[in-house]
């Protein structure tokens, strides 16, 4: 009788996931504050939907993004344990689902280690630490480069003066208040510092390159899938300066805590001001980037729901 409890209560918990999920796809998507459903649908048809080509390439982009997000948990996985692509392609979009309404998508870290029995549960987090971590260093890279041409080609003036009062005393605090922290802190959810710094210096050389560079690749689609989308909506700007604009948005978005759900929202509102250095219109910005974030998230999302609705024990590894 209490495993019947058990297992009902576990139902009950990957079904509220699911509905719940489904409830902010629903949301962002038909009762959007920001861009109407009316005013969404007809921007594609104006655009998108004119082309099955188009749409064939716009999905093409998802699943390159994708491929390359599951080949890489499948490599940083099979340095402790082996795990088939399917394992991986169900783990991925599973914890996708799982981690859709929690800050900066952190339930994914326990959703990851789910899958796995309680011996492995640790290293797998600190694999999905490394993961993102090296998805998060070629976001900055790129991002990096891309701010410098955009400072470079741009009139964008930013008077110092006025802050330089403040940012000494911003400084200051930074330094007392990260001195302390150093001194003090020892762990980050239960994990040891020095053990994470250990844990990640024992992973093989070959590893890191082999994670940096699916980073990498991931970041090349899912970037490139943003332009696409400008072409096809008719905003014509070189390549140079269009990446550029894009690689920006994406580091000054990621640094913006969120939930994954507002990502898209996150990602227009700084691609609005960015794009509007080039004059590009507002509702183009907001439509493609919530067209990014339901190709790139909310359909992944959806797949997600049948790994979570249909996960057993028996699938630990």
């Amino acid at each position: 009788m209490q495993k019947k409890t058990k297992q009902f209560f576990f139902f009950l918990i990957k079904l509220t996931i699911v509905i719940g999920a489904f409830y902010f796809i629903y949301q962002k998507t038909l009762h959007n504050d920001q861009l109407s459903i009316e005013t969404f649908i007809n921007q594609l048809e104006k655009s998108v939907f004119t082309s099955s080509k188009s749409i064939l390439i716009l999905l093409s982009f998802t699943i390159c993004n994708w491929f390359f997000e599951i080949v890489k948990w499948k490599t940083l996985v099979s340095s402790i344990k082996n795990i088939s692509l399917f394992d991986s392609f169900r783990q991925s979009l599973g914890s996708l689902t799982a981690s859709l309404f929690t800050p900066n998508r952190i339930g994914e870290y326990g959703a990851k280690a789910i899958y796995f029995k309680k011996g492995n549960r640790r290293k797998i987090m600190l694999l999905n630490l490394l993961g993102n971590s090296s998805q998060m260093a070629i976001t900055v890279l790129l991002g990096i480069l891309g701010l410098t041409y955009i400072v470079i080609n741009f009139d964008i003036e930013i008077d110092l003066s006025r802050f330089r009062k403040a940012g000494y005393i911003i400084a200051l605090l930074l330094v007392v208040l990260i001195g302390g922290s150093i001194k003090g802190l020892k762990k980050i959810r239960g994990f040891y510092i020095d053990k994470i710094i250990q844990f990640i210096k024992e992973m093989p050389k070959t590893l890191h390159v082999k994670t940096l560079t699916f980073s990498f690749l991931r970041y090349v689609f899912f970037s490139h899938q943003f332009y696409f989308l400008l072409t096809i909506f008719g905003v014509d700007h070189n390549y140079p300066t269009a990446m550029a604009l894009i690689t920006s948005m994406y580091l000054l978005a990621s640094i913006i805590p969120s939930m994954a759900l507002l990502d898209w929202l996150v990602k227009g509102s700084v691609a609005i001001w960015l794009f509007s250095l080039v004059g590009v219109n507002e509702l183009i910005i907001v439509t493609i980037t919530l067209l990014m974030w339901i190709l790139n998230f909310g359909f992944p999302a959806m797949i997600g729901s049948y790994f979570v609705l249909n996960f057993n024990t028996n699938q630990q590894r």
